[in-house]
């Protein structure tokens, strides 16, 4: 009805709100969005709420419009029914697990649940890079977030349920009540299309901040950041429940052949603490003293550790060597003993 009349929701006056009803933190992280964006000027940033919100066009004559509730207001659900997201870990036949509820205004919205789905509901894969830690999620973070803010720009906001987010052991699913453009199909989404956001006064508003494009890229902009990161395509469903996105786990080559690795490094670790339990007392403060003393000769083995023969270093040498513990490096005069660890 509203876009018959040239209107969109998101667009109609709310009675009773003020700038001053808005909350402050969030149209400072905005200022930090827009300037490093560039696509405000500086005057018009430097400018008080009031003069910001003109800005941004969310004013309906002396009304602030639904957005600007959505977008800056601490607590949106009071204009708003439904206006939160709800996050469940489910396993296999539909049973819940755990949940979450995330609620404020969107700009905290897509904080909190970046937060929350990277550190709760996803599992990492921990590599390192020298002494640099890595970790990798089973589905890039940068789609992630434009999954994320592409739900709350086009969720149908008059549809009080909330936007869902249903995790589980090998996927992830974001069920937004959201409604395309008359004649549009999921096909449509995919291929070159022009933008025409269900909520275009928050979508402007993300805009500016530099969170979105403004050329109907949003979708594109999902599958390039997959396919950059070296994961599948997520896939796309619209019925009457709204916009399904899936998002199946996996991770990077280059991540589970270093996680491998460890994994392997680990084994060996723990087999070789093993073996150190079996060895004799002497064998050990062989092994302890050629720690210290890497270019100790068997002489020296032999005067240093008590109660051992000439002929118990050389088989005790011998029998490290056989068990993976100890290394000669070189010849006789010049070498040294390298512990295995």
């Amino acid at each position: 009805m509203l876009r018959k009349q040239g209107k969109t929701w998101d667009g109609v006056p709310v009675p009773y709100l003020k700038a001053e009803d808005l909350d402050n933190a969030t149209f400072d992280l905005f200022r930090k969005y827009a300037k490093r964006s560039g696509r405000m000027e500086e005057a018009d940033l430097m400018d008080d709420n009031h003069g910001l919100l003109e800005k941004l066009r969310l004013y309906e004559g002396s009304y602030l419009k639904r957005a600007a509730a959505l977008l800056f207001h601490p607590d949106p659900e009071k204009y708003v029914t439904g206006a939160f997201v709800k996050v469940g870990f489910f396993r296999e036949g539909m049973d819940l697990v755990y949940q979450d509820e995330v609620h404020g205004n969107l700009f905290q919205q897509i904080m909190k649940l970046m937060d929350l789905l990277c550190t709760k509901y996803m599992k990492a894969i921990i590599t390192y890079e020298g002494i640099q830690r890595i970790e990798t999620l089973p589905m890039p973070h940068e789609a992630l977030r434009e999954a994320l803010l592409n739900a709350c720009i086009n969720k149908d906001y008059a549809e009080p349920s909330p936007i869902q987010i249903r995790v589980y052991e090998n996927k992830l699913e974001i069920i937004n009540g959201g409604v395309l453009p008359e004649g549009w199909t999921v096909e449509t989404l995919l291929s070159s299309h022009r933008s025409m956001p269900y909520n275009p006064d928050i979508a402007n508003t993300f805009f500016r901040a530099g969170e979105i494009e403004a050329w109907g890229r949003g979708i594109e902009r999902i599958i390039t950041a997959c396919k950059k990161d070296g994961f599948s395509t997520p896939e796309f469903r619209y019925d009457a429940s709204g916009i399904w996105t899936t998002f199946k786990f996996e991770y990077p080559e280059r991540a589970t052949i270093q996680s491998d690795q460890k994994t392997t490094q680990k084994t060996i670790q723990k087999t070789i603490q093993k073996t150190i339990q079996k060895l004799t007392e002497q064998q050990q403060a062989i092994l302890v003293y050629l720690n210290e003393h890497p270019n100790a000769t068997r002489k020296e083995l032999c005067e240093k550790i008590p109660g051992v023969t000439m002929g118990g270093v050389i088989h005790n040498l011998s029998r490290l060597q056989e068990l993976g513990l100890l290394k000669r490096i070189g010849g006789r005069k010049q070498g040294y003993w390298q512990i295995i660890e």
